[in-house]
């Protein structure tokens, strides 16, 4: 029986990526990558050359299926994200639900993932907490937002550098006590910043700055933490 691979991939700095994965994504007979461009960095630097095809939320009905009939023909493949675990706020579980559906086997090598390294670098409670992804747009956003103000364990939040302040802003709307907040930008990269403190702290701390560039996690703590 084929193997579907699921296999993380470095958040920020190649040498993140473990040997497991490399010695993987080197024997595997094709890789689904989420934009080729990206992966073929990761992939040339470690000397891989296998045979690459596009998966992600635009394509994503289309290409479980051609991930389907790659594994009914014998052959395995690797699914990998532009960074981090796929399958998390990505389509990678549509695939690895089919593969299960259709008795493939699913094998995961674990790796780094942007929750987990912000959560321990903010310091903020981590025993519990809840994962929102990407928060929606328009419609439910501000529903979600109060939702994580009134929660009571410690939240993390993937957002883009241009809402960073509109979501912070929101956030405060909410919260009737000092809020501690994290903002891990560009983990593991040149640039890493982890900027950590009470919520009107750090909201007027970006709201000064002419602008916000990276990839970013907000860890908010419960409504009861303070320090």
């Amino acid at each position: 029986m084929a193997v579907l691979y699921i296999i993380a991939t470095p958040i920020g700095n190649l040498s993140d990526i473990t040997h497991r994965a490399v010695e993987t994504l080197s024997l595997t007979d094709l890789i689904a990558c989420e934009d080729t461009r990206t992966s073929s960095v990761l992939l040339q630097h470690y000397g891989i050359n296998k045979p690459l095809f596009s998966f992600h939320q635009h394509n994503e009905h289309h290409k479980v299926e051609h991930i389907l009939n790659i594994l009914n023909g014998g052959q395995s493949v690797a699914i990998i994200s532009d960074a981090g675990m796929p399958g998390i706020s990505d389509p990678g579980f549509l695939a690895i639900r089919a593969a299960h559906q259709n008795g493939h086997t699913v094998t995961v090598i674990p790796g780094p993932d942007a929750i987990t390294t912000a959560i321990v670098a903010s310091g903020l409670p981590s025993d519990r907490f809840t994962f929102e992804g990407f928060l929606p747009p328009k419609k439910g956003r501000q529903t979600r937002i109060k939702a994580i103000a009134d929660s009571e364990i410690t939240t993390v939040v993937y957002e883009s550098p241009h809402k960073l302040v509109r979501f912070l802003e929101m956030l405060d709307d909410f919260c009737d006590e000092a809020r501690w907040v994290c903002v891990a930008r560009e983990l593991t990269k040149k640039f890493e910043e982890i900027n950590r403190g009470l919520l009107n702290d750090i909201l007027a701390d970006y709201r000064q700055r002419p602008s916000v560039k990276g990839e970013i996690v907000v860890v908010v703590a419960g409504k009861n933490y303070s320090e």
